[in-house]
């Protein structure tokens, strides 16, 4: 008796489409935050710091809130992780 795995060859074109969506999904997502944010100034405020932060760091607006976003889910999941090894 053979077992035969049938896989779909390793195509980098499907790794870059997949990135190209995720980056389009992100930036949609940045943009109608900043539209929203004509209606809370709270969040004007937040992303006018943002993006002189961005700035004075030589990055882009949409890199700024990344790293904001990547630091604050990295910092939440080590909190998480010192809660359960107690």
């Amino acid at each position: 008796m053979s077992i035969y795995f049938e896989s779909n060859p390793y195509d980098p074109r499907f790794e870059v489409t997949i990135m190209l969506e995720s980056q389009a999904f992100f930036s949609k997502m940045v943009d109608e935050l900043v539209e929203f944010s004509e209606y809370d100034p709270e969040l004007a405020d937040g992303i006018k710091w943002l993006d002189d932060q961005a700035q004075k760091k030589g990055i882009t607006f949409y890199d700024m809130v990344f790293e904001v976003l990547y630091k604050h889910d990295v910092n939440s999941k080590a909190k998480d992780w010192l809660k359960t090894r107690n």
